[in-house]
């Protein structure tokens, strides 16, 4: 699991093949179909205590998609115009429904019992965006998805408030950046757990990652020197001032073992082409993933501090793993929910000290 889950959520290549999953797009007569019947619920399952699951039928996707929800106490007697805050969290690369629940057992949190927890799936490597798809569009829309398509059914059927906020982890944390960025005001407070924040700075490594894969990575915003100005339109870096309005905390590790690594943690599994040769990895890197969101997430919050966002950050020696974004999210919860809180965002401040 936890090779997996190193490289922004790795999902090995020979499972992912199994699956049948390596390709970004739908037939199109299944799309066009979904297109034409629009966004909706078609399937709702009660899972373990307050667990629901939604299967959406989604024309951005051009398939039905999972969306997983933890519903708070007294949910199921609400009224018609009841409205809950919302905590968005989102997956990283591998785009599992149930990645909050299963790996951090969010349901057990006894502080999340008044918040709507709300879990959409994503595409494999599906990077929080609507792919450019050589020009083409069409899905996977993740984008379009998650903010068109979830969050108004939500809203309209579920008791999804307007007081929002968001947490990701690996390529997740890209997805809460870029979507507070790219829509100011949709999130009072996001954070980062080691976020693939800034891909403009390393775009070799979407390469690789991608290519790994099996996907095109072309197809996601196409060319970073040709098509500059759509990875620019995505990047958080590239978009500091529309955050001003948004609290934001960034967290990730070095690439070194760390104390929640333990003894003979070995390297990641080796991605051809993610080792820039001008910026080789120092040789005691043993998760050169972790290096590069390190880098990325130290670069955006130098970013965002001087375009006068309120960010908050905590670096340290460790790798991409669960482990550490378990503590992530245990030291950034209560400022999220305090976001929440009715009232100006600025209640959504502190965050404990390193």
């Amino acid at each position: 699991m936890a090779d997996r889950r190193r490289f922004l959520a790795l999902t090995m290549p020979a499972l992912v093949s199994a699956a049948g999953i390596l390709a970004p797009t739908a037939p199109r007569a299944t799309a066009h179909a979904h297109a034409r019947e629009g966004a909706r619920v078609v399937d709702e399952q009660r899972r373990d205590g307050r667990i629901v699951d939604l299967t959406v039928r989604s024309p951005a996707l051009g398939r039905d998609a999972r969306v997983r929800l933890l519903t708070p106490d007294g949910w199921e007697r609400r009224g018609r115009h009841d409205r809950r805050p919302v905590l968005y969290l989102f997956a990283g690369g591998d785009g599992d429904h149930d990645t909050w629940t299963r790996e951090y057992e969010v349901q057990k949190r006894p502080e999340l019992r008044g918040t709507l927890v709300v879990m959409p799936e994503m595409p494999l490597y599906g990077f929080y965006s609507d792919w450019w798809n050589h020009g083409h569009g069409g899905p996977p829309a993740v984008e379009s998805f998650h903010l068109r398509e979830v969050l108004p059914l939500l809203e309209r059927d579920y008791g999804a408030g307007t007081r929002r906020a968001a947490a990701g982890e690996s390529q997740g944390g890209f997805g809460a950046l870029s979507y507070a960025a790219r829509h100011p005001g949709l999130f009072r407070a996001v954070t980062s757990y080691s976020g693939f924040v800034h891909p403009l700075q390393h775009p070799h490594a979407v390469r690789a990652g991608m290519t790994y894969l099996g996907l095109d990575w072309l197809a996601l915003w196409g060319d970073p020197v040709a098509q500059r100005a759509i990875w620019q339109a995505h990047d958080p870096y590239c978009l500091a001032e529309r955050l001003k309005g948004t609290r934001v905390h960034l967290s990730s590790g070095d690439g070194r073992a760390g104390a929640l690594d333990p003894p003979g943690t070995g390297p990641d599994p080796h991605i051809p082409g993610l080792e820039d040769p001008d910026h080789p990895f120092p040789e005691d890197v043993i998760s050169p993933t972790e290096t590069l969101m390190g880098q990325e997430s130290r670069a955006v919050a130098t970013r965002l501090r001087r375009a006068g966002v309120r960010v908050s950050t905590h670096f340290y020696a460790g790798t991409h793993s669960p482990p550490y974004w378990w503590r992530e999210l245990d030291r950034t919860l209560p400022m999220l929910l305090r976001a929440l809180a009715p009232g100006p965002t600025s209640r959504a401040e502190r965050v404990p000290a390193q």
